[in-house]
């Protein structure tokens, strides 16, 4: 991708813990929600001595996600004896190609760790189409970048938003037009974030997919017509989190954490931004 390949720093060298946030580069074509941070990992020539260092990084935030109530669960493409938790994941996995299959097993993995963190076990996670089919009372977020997988999950009977993304690479500055309306650039230009500092472009893109991956299964069919680019989603400062909504409608919002982890970011839907909306019919869960 352009202006994609960089520094080692730009590349997701600098891994150690909660550093600052990346320079941006200019230029990004037209993609739709998601496949953006898909092409630039599937760019990324990953370097197998840096995931443990990424891992060891991230895994040092987890007393955050578990101050809400969150089980964190890591795991990364280079780990040896990644493999299946069964047929179905086998199955599934055989019809990939190399990286995304480890990638694939990676994310499986880290979701049956995020919910052990939580006292549930979990087998094999099949799929239905792009979607994880988890067993009844267990859920989890998956999300995958630069080799290195993350899930968060909750408990059984815990009735809250579940989502979660880690962007490990900046993102370019020309795609604040895929990210942002109008109304939202100022987050990028002003003393909006926490420290009076403006919000890094890459943790409001990764908070929206996020939030993303929480309110797509809650709103229902109908309502999720409406979602159809991360632009859909609106953003607004609320200390060190983001409140994140439905434009269509602003029943539908939640407080999002988004965490530097060297040039990169991971973040994760606390909970609703405020009381929890009316069940409506079902979705399923976002894709992983």
């Amino acid at each position: 991708m352009t202006g994609l390949g960089g520094s080692a720093r730009s590349r997701g060298a600098d891994l150690g813990g909660q550093g600052t946030y990346g320079r941006t580069a200019p230029g990004v074509p037209a993609v739709a929600p998601g496949s953006l941070r898909r092409e630039r990992d599937g760019a990324f020539a990953a370097d197998a001595g840096r995931l443990p260092a990424a891992v060891a990084a991230l895994a040092r935030l987890r007393p955050l996600p578990a101050a809400a109530g969150l089980g964190l669960g890591l795991a990364h493409v280079g780990e040896p004896g990644l493999g299946p938790g069964g047929p179905a994941e086998a199955s599934a996995a055989a019809s990939m190609a190399p990286r995304r299959r480890r990638e694939f097993l990676a994310g499986r993995q880290a979701a049956r760790r995020a919910l052990r963190a939580v006292g549930t076990d979990c087998g094999e996670i099949p799929r239905a189409g792009r979607l994880p089919v988890f067993a009844p009372g267990r859920a989890a977020s998956i999300s995958h970048s630069a080799g290195i997988a993350v899930a968060v999950a909750r408990g059984p009977g815990q009735n809250a938003p579940l989502g979660c993304d880690l962007e490990l690479r900046p993102l370019p500055a020309g795609a604040a037009r895929l990210v942002l309306r109008a109304d939202e650039e100022r987050l990028v230009d002003t003393a909006a974030g926490p420290g009076d500092t403006p919000w890094p472009l890459t943790a409001l893109f990764s908070a929206k997919e996020a939030a993303w991956k929480a309110l797509y299964p809650a709103v229902g069919q109908a309502t999720a017509t409406s979602m159809r680019t991360l632009r859909d989603l609106w953003a607004r400062p609320s200390g060190e989190e983001l409140r994140i909504g439905l434009r269509a409608d602003p029943a539908y919002a939640v407080r999002v954490r988004a965490l530097p982890v060297g040039a990169g970011v991971f973040s994760y839907v606390v909970g609703w931004a405020d009381a929890a909306p009316a069940p409506a019919d079902g979705m399923g869960d976002a894709a992983d």
